[in-house]
């Protein structure tokens, strides 16, 4: 999951070497955290919250597969 994040937020951004992607598990779930710089936040975000809703959307899917239950946080 954390791999699958990194890879799509570094091609959204600017300034891919800013990205951080850390995983904090849980007992029934777990919590994917990003970092980006502050001046690609908006596109990682996008117009609406559409990218982060699609981003949301792609780690519910993968995280069905693995019976667990995994939220992406977006960190300024």
């Amino acid at each position: 999951m954390k791999e699958l994040i990194e890879y799509i937020a570094t091609s959204l951004v600017d300034q891919p070497e800013a990205v951080q992607v850390s995983l904090v598990e849980g007992e029934q779930s777990s919590v994917v955290e990003l970092r980006v710089a502050k001046e690609d936040l908006g596109k990682v975000i996008g117009k609406q919250g559409r990218t982060a809703k699609a981003l949301r959307t792609i780690l519910a899917a993968a995280s069905a597969k693995a019976d667990k239950r995994v939220a992406l946080e977006i960190i300024e």
